[in-house]
Order: C-alpha cells, then structure tokens, then sequence
C-alpha cells in the first residue's frame, strides 16, 4: 500500500476510534471504552503484494516492517502459547501464495470499509450486558494471517483483540463479531471469576476456572443485545443453520461438560494438558463453551431479568446453580425438559443448589430449543 494511503487509513481508524459516548449516558462514559487501532500488519502485507504485482521481489525492510510490527509479534507469542508452529518462514510461505495474490484487492478495500466501522458504537452496545465497574479498553489489530479465526489476547495485562481480515464478511457482521470480542474485553476486566475458591480442592478450583469459558455464551447474548435477536441474525445463512441445529443438542452437550468438570475435579484429567485438550475442544466453531453459556444466559435473563444475569457473571458457581433454580422452575411449570446441571456437582464445586431440584442428572433434553426466536 502507498505511505500516503497507508497513512489516511491509520488516521482515520484512529479519528474514529477515539469518540467518546456523551456524558449523559453513564453507562457509557468515556474512561469505560478507549480503543487503540493497528493495522501495520496487514498494510505490510499488501505492499508486500503490490511489490510482487510489480514485478519486485520484496526486500528485506519490507519483510522487516510485518515481521516486527506488534500485531506480528503479539500473534507469534499467541501461537506459541497455545504450542503452535508459527515461524517467520511459514509466514513468509502463505503471504507469497497465489491464492493471497488474488484476493489482494478485496482485501485492501475491506480494510478500507472496515474503517469505516464505529467500533466505539459495538463496546457501547454491549456495556449493557457488563458490570458497571467493567472497562472495555484494547488494542485492536486488523490482520491478514493463515488462521480465519478472530480471537482477543492477554485480556488481563495488555488487553488485544485480533480480526481476521475477510471480505466475505458484511459490515454488519463485522460489528457483531467486534461487539462479541470486546465483550470478552469488559467481562475480563472485572473481579477475577476465581476469588473465593480457597475451600476448594485444586481439582474443583480449576474446574471452576474453566467455567469462565461460559463468556462465549454471554459475549454471543450480548453482541445481539437481547434474547429476542437472534444471535446469528446477521450472519450467512449457513451459520445461522448451524447454530440452530447445536442449540437443539444443548442438553446433551450441557452433560457432556459436566463430565469434563468432573473429570478435573477427579483427577481423571491428570495433566494440564489433558485438561486443556479436553477443554479446547469445546470451543470448536462455535462448540458448548458458545452454545451451553447462551443458553443458560438468556433462561436467567428470562427468568429473572438482566441484572441478576451479569451478577452472575462474577462467580461462575452462582450462574450454574441460578440456571438450574430457573430451569427447573420452567420444567415444572411449563413442562420444558431443560438438562439440569447434576446435584453433584454444584455440591463439589460450591454452589448452593436450589431448592427441590431433580437430582436425575440424566434429565433428557428437549428435543427443540428452550425458546423461539424472531425470523430474521
């Protein structure tokens, strides 16, 4: 990409990122959101590609530019921590393919539409959907990379959400997708979701910890702003199918993990690899962590409304036991058959079990979700 080019984009990803919400709105104060934009990485790469268009090999001060932006850096040091090959060479690989070539100009004006974006309005709207004393304040890379995945980074000491630069992906998508990862921003930043664990066994304690995983389901409620949206109502159709056809295995899945937290509390899981393998595996797509977290989310909001909804948010504990205190009221009232978390474990990890709760920790799912959602 041109200097001059390069440069306006910057400046105004920054001019827009650094609006503020207006004082009459509290929960929206300024100090609450500040975003900082960084788009080094994939302005290297396509001038790195407008090189090659040329006819020009890329020198070794372009190849330096990527190599040592921070977006580079940081996603280096994200892929080792999960134990994942990622060398400059490897990089170096995928940015020299023809497929990348060809996808040059797409990406460049994706970038540009992108910046468009007031991502400033995506951590407004889900603040909602977070303690008042939450923040949402991070560094924001658009990167062009070998994964399609976009994920946040080092949420408890310096806070970075990493997008994926797609240009398959629709403007509104791309707002919600955002929504979503500053969610995770905000609901890190408040009281750790591990204090008061002391009388616990280590297995339970880290059972307990992994519970936090559950963000998925509350950054996916929240990205949608309510339980009545849809939460793929701006996403291909495709998606949309799919998400539908696992929330109808939620119960199923919902005993699946409770099995894993057993496992860990039992030491059934013996290293922390073990454990982490296990638990990685509910992320998938969009796998239990996404699905069984939403779904215990909005029968509490239902159920007992907003604020007791993000009070749970602050013990993971005290979301397992209120989910199954309003899950079993809808299965007695309504006659719902919503997959309870077991007496059992609520007793090892903790948590107050609610009164006359079945115990039957084989309770059968219902075969169709819990609720119904608009057409979108």
């Amino acid at each position: 990409m041109r200097a001059g080019s390069s440069l306006g984009l910057t400046a105004a990803l920054a001019a827009l990122l650094s609006g503020a919400a207006p004082a009459e709105e509290p929960s929206a104060r300024p100090d609450r959101i500040r975003l900082a934009v960084d788009t080094s990485e994939a302005e290297g790469v396509l001038a790195v590609l407008d090189a090659r268009k040329a006819g020009a090999s890329p020198g070794d001060l372009a190849w330096q530019g990527i190599l040592s932006s921070e977006p580079y850096q940081r996603l280096k040091k994200r892929e080792a921590a999960l134990h994942r090959d990622f060398t400059d060479d490897d990089f170096k690989t995928f940015v020299l393919t023809e497929d990348l070539a060809r996808r040059a100009p797409a990406l460049r004006r994706t970038l540009v539409a992108w910046a468009k974006e007031d991502l400033v309005a995506a951590a407004r709207r889900v603040l909602p959907y977070l303690p008042e004393e939450a923040a949402i304040r991070a560094k924001v890379y658009l990167v062009i990379k070998p994964q399609t995945n976009s994920f946040v980074f080092e949420v408890s000491t310096d806070p970075a959400i990493f997008l994926y630069l797609d240009p398959e992906v629709t403007a509104a998508k791309f707002a919600n997708t955002v929504a979503h990862e500053l969610h995770h921003i905000g609901y890190a930043s408040v009281t750790p979701r591990t204090s008061g664990l002391e009388g616990l066994s280590p297995g339970a304690r880290k059972a307990v910890e992994w519970m936090g995983a559950f963000g998925e389901g509350f950054a996916m409620l929240a990205a949608a702003g309510s339980p009545d949206v849809h939460p793929h109502a701006v996403s291909p159709k495709k998606e949309k199918a799919r998400w539908d056809h696992d929330m109808k295995n939620v119960g199923k899945d919902l005993k699946t993990v409770e099995k894993f937290f057993l496992d860990v509390i039992d030491g059934r899981l013996k290293t922390e690899d073990e454990i982490s393998e296990r638990a990685y595996s509910f992320f998938g797509i969009q796998g239990p962590w996404y699905t069984v977290g939403y779904k215990m989310a909005v029968v509490i909001e239902k159920r007992e409304g907003r604020a007791k909804l993000i009070e749970c948010m602050s013990d993971p504990r005290k979301l397992l036991a209120t989910y199954n205190r309003d899950a079993a009221d809808l299965n007695a009232k309504d006659k719902q058959r919503l997959a309870l978390w077991s007496e059992e474990l609520l007793v090892r990890i903790g948590a107050e079990a609610p009164p006359n709760a079945p115990t039957d920790s084989s309770a059968r799912p219902s075969p169709e979700p819990a609720w119904r959602f608009p057409a979108a």
